[in-house]
């Protein structure tokens, strides 16, 4: 199957003053719509040419360190499945802190909304380079992860509830080399906490 640019959940003016539209043309229209661009032209004619992209990204992990072919192609999918994942991590006027089953076991798990933030953003920040910091579900455990360039949670056996890109394009326009006023605003202003808990809801069901 041939796979196509997503498009934003939201008007690219949306989510400013926080991310500007020309932030988010630039990261959608020319970032994301690269990675898709590339995916298409690297399994053209292959065994992967007729599969998800979960399913390519899981065929293709175990090459993700190395110089292969299938390593190119792991990068390019997984980066689709993480913007697809990041544009609905944000929400206009969000941010702030969940409620209900997600607020109680992020309490539950990190001991209070403040100290996940400490971590995600210290995590966020402390990412060398390139990557993501992502909240993340596994046996029944919420915890926060961060990976580098194109990799994953989904390559890991973890189930992704929230992710913020840490790649300088996702903000540098805006913040420059502030990356911590950047996860902050994050936080405050832009997690769709409704997609968090969501995913936490369909993960609890998986482990049921």
């Amino acid at each position: 199957m041939a796979f196509k640019l997503t498009a934003l959940p939201y008007a690219p003016e949306a989510l400013a003053p926080h991310l500007s539209a020309r932030t988010l043309e630039f990261h959608h229209g020319k970032h994301h719509a690269a990675y898709v661009k590339k995916l298409n032209e690297l399994i053209v004619g292959t065994n992967l040419a007729d599969k998800s992209l979960e399913q390519i990204i899981h065929a293709t992990a175990g090459a993700r360190d190395t110089a292969k072919e299938q390593a190119k192609i792991f990068n390019n999918a997984a980066q689709v499945w993480n913007h697809d994942f990041y544009w609905h991590s944000m929400a206009p006027g969000a941010g702030g802190q969940p409620g209900g089953a997600l607020a109680r076991a992020i309490d539950r798990d990190f001991g209070s909304f403040e100290k996940f933030a400490t971590c995600f953003n210290q995590a966020g920040v402390g990412q060398f380079g390139s990557g993501w910091v992502w909240l993340v579900m596994r046996g029944g455990k919420l915890s926060v992860v961060k990976t580098g360039n194109a990799d994953l949670p989904l390559a890991h056996g973890q189930t992704a509830l929230l992710t913020a890109d840490v790649w300088e394009h996702a903000y540098y326009l805006d913040y420059q080399n502030r990356r911590p006023d950047y996860l902050t605003a994050f936080l405050a202003h832009l997690a769709n906490w409704q997609f968090a808990a969501s995913n936490f809801e369909t993960a609890k069901d998986k482990a049921a």
